[in-house]
């Protein structure tokens, strides 16, 4: 048994939804199943919901649907969840599953640049909770947006501060590794919050608004 099947194996297991959800997931987009969370991360994001008392969150990528189901399970009575993804087909999986999980009237999805969709939303400070996880390069503008969109004292999650590892690089190859290390220098000496980095799967911060 490995670490992670140790870790997997002492966490509330996942229902039917969510283990024929992943399992879809690996079978229809093979080459992108990587990017879907594993069930402990999801399991923390239930639970960081439900001890901010969020009713109203924002995701900026959906891919399959799985982080939005633990994300809208975790949301108080007459929460809310915007959805903000490009890929209609990754999508139309999730929006399968959402059904399925009696969670499709809480669930807004909108098609379209995640950056538009922010901008686009009220100016008012009154989002409970965020979590992003989305192209690496976009990570800058998502956490603004959101950031003056939050109220104080609500929580951004930052997925894959890590990049496996390749966050320590001093001269990255890979841009999103080098777009990581800059969001990484801004979160910490960003004034207007406080945070933690957490090893939980490929890594996240945890994000508290001031």
């Amino acid at each position: 048994m490995t670490i992670s099947d140790y870790l997997l194996a002492h966490c509330t297991p996942a229902d039917d939804i969510l283990l024929d959800l992943a399992a879809e997931t690996a079978a229809t987009f093979p080459d992108a199943a990587g990017m879907q969370i594993s069930h402990d991360e999801g399991a923390l994001l239930t639970m960081l919901v439900k001890l901010t008392g969020a009713r109203k969150a924002v995701e900026v990528g959906v891919f399959t649907g799985y982080s939005a189901i633990c994300i809208a399970r975790g949301l108080g009575p007459d929460g809310h969840l915007l959805a903000c993804d490009v890929s209609p087909e990754w999508t139309a999986t999730a929006r399968k599953y959402w059904q399925r999980a009696e969670l499709d009237d809480r669930i807004d999805l909108r098609l379209a640049p995640a950056a538009e969709t922010l901008r686009a939303l009220p100016a008012e400070a009154d989002i409970d909770f965020g979590f992003i996880d989305a192209d690496k390069e976009g990570y800058p503008v998502y956490y603004e947006e959101l950031l003056q969109r939050l109220r104080p004292g609500g929580l951004l999650v930052l997925d894959n501060v890590l990049q496996r590892g390749h966050i320590l690089e001093e001269n990255p190859s890979r841009p999103a590794v080098a777009a990581m290390q800059r969001m990484n220098d801004t979160v910490v000496a960003d004034k207007r919050v406080e945070s933690v980095m957490l090893p939980v799967r490929d890594g996240v911060t945890l994000i508290r608004k001031l």
